[in-house]
């Protein structure tokens, strides 16, 4: 559900207090309409706010945890805002599904409707479908208001149509056997993506992902030792920096060089002792947020913040210098080990966006390699679950060279001993590396190997 040609770029965002989309002409058979105003007075704040920030969305205008933090939002209620929130990572989580199900009750299926009516019809659907304390009429009545309000007056009726028999319909049951492309659609992902999965981790693998990206991430569970000390972060994110501290524990000198937003720092810092650990990323705006964010601790003291791009790392311009001990190499990525958290990347990611982000990722690996001291390590890594971003960069970049792989299975043993991690997630080793898979290991989607010079 597209925009249809012609359809103005910003003519769904609402704002209280904000002059109205101008409406398109109504028919005049269609009767007598409220105003755009009068139709913003009755939609509730956490709906508007919901609606405004999925225009933005699908406008490429922010991403949706930004948006979900900003003043706008931190303007509403505690209950408003949950409520926002839930709307809005909903919406994205099941829009494929969403709008499969629209479909089938549009008297022309085929039509392509404007975008302002297709988010007011998503987050319809998606109270009616997966929220039972939101009373059936509210949803329906304010989800016609925000069309309304939106400048879309002519497109009201069809909307409390669709939604009506939405609301009236069975829930359909279960299916004996799905195809692939079912339940692709069913859980709300791209079917090119499942497809992929599939070959890589085969059909059960590939059901469970999908299951898993559809609820919110659950943090903490892979870990012992949790606490104010350590840092909020993701357990996938944090397994990899754990890994990386306990491949070279006596380490002299540490870099991370993407290490926006910094919890991998910070665990780096914590584990390693009396190590010099230097923080870099290509963003300076970025690294300034994660420099307040080790601030925090005292343990990071040591860090020192540097804005470098890592693919220039043996430059004179750059401001790293001599060797390392330790690098780890979190390279950014396609993303799609995070979907629960960052939803809106199943709609943006295309398949020809891989090899770009693949060209990037091998020039960083290459920079860093050009850093490592003998006999140190370094741990490449990504929250993707695409083979061209992880085994593929890895054999490409440092096939070639003197470089050991070291198996990662004794890391994680040692990591387990320490009673750092609960178990030792034998199950997440792939040819000797990291490969932890949503639903499968109870975390994001990560990959790491290690690397040793001689």
């Amino acid at each position: 559900m597209r925009n249809q040609p012609g359809d103005k770029p910003g003519s769904g965002t609402l704002r209280p207090g904000a002059k109205p989309a101008p409406a398109r002409k109504r028919p005049a058979s269609a009767g007598p309409t409220a105003s755009a105003e009068v139709a913003l007075t009755k939609i509730t704040p956490a709906r508007l706010a919901a609606f405004e920030v999925l225009t933005l969305v699908g406008q490429n205008k922010g991403h949706s945890d930004e948006l979900l933090h900003s003043a706008r939002v931190d303007a509403l209620s505690p209950e408003d805002r949950n409520l926002t929130t839930t709307l809005v990572m909903g919406v994205l989580r099941w829009q494929i599904a969403l709008d499969a199900r629209i479909r089938t009750l549009l008297q022309r299926p085929e039509q392509r409707l404007a975008e302002p009516v297709a988010i007011a019809l998503r987050l319809g659907a998606f109270q009616l479908l997966h929220l039972d304390r939101i009373p059936a009429h509210a949803a329906l009545s304010e989800s016609v208001e925000l069309c309304r309000a939106a400048g879309e007056p002519h497109a009201t009726g069809m909307v409390n149509a669709v939604l009506r028999k939405l609301a009236a319909a069975q829930r359909p049951g279960a299916r004996i056997h799905e195809s692939v492309a079912a339940f692709a659609e069913r859980l709300g992902h791209p079917r090119w993506l499942v497809e992929r999965w599939v070959t890589a981790y085969g059909r059960e693998a590939a059901l469970k992902i999908c299951e898993a990206d559809q609820s919110e991430p659950v943090s903490g569970a892979m870990f012992s030792e949790n606490g104010d000390e350590l840092p909020l972060m993701d357990d996938g994110s944090r397994l990899v920096a754990e890994l990386a501290a306990e491949a070279m524990p006596d380490a002299a000198r540490a870099w991370d060089c993407c290490a926006a937003p910094g919890g991998k720092t910070l665990i780096l810092a914590r584990r390693l002792g009396s190590a010099a650990v230097t923080a870099s990323d290509v963003s300076s705006k970025r690294l300034a947020q994660t420099e307040a964010r080790l601030r925090r601790y005292a343990y990071a003291e040591r860090v020192a913040c540097v804005v470098a791009d890592a693919t220039r790392a043996t430059d004179r311009v750059t401001d790293i210098e001599g060797s390392f001990d330790l690098i780890l190499c979190d390279v950014p990525c396609s993303g799609t080990g995070t979907l629960a958290a960052n939803p809106e990347i199943r709609h943006r990611l295309k398949p020809e966006d891989l090899p770009r982000q693949v060209e990037r990722q091998r020039a960083i690996l290459t920079g860093a390699l050009k850093r490592l001291a003998p006999g140190g390590r370094l741990v490449y890594s990504t929250c993707s679950l695409e083979p061209e971003e992880c085994e593929q960069v890895v054999e490409a970049v440092a096939g070639a060279l003197s470089l050991r792989r070291v198996p990662v299975e004794g890391l994680i043993a040692d990591l387990a001993q320490r009673g750092i991690l609960r178990e030792e997630l034998t199950s997440a080793v792939r040819d000797g590396a990291l490969r932890t898979l949503p639903g499968v290991h109870g975390c994001d989607g990560f990959f790491a190997v290690v690397l040793e010079r001689g």
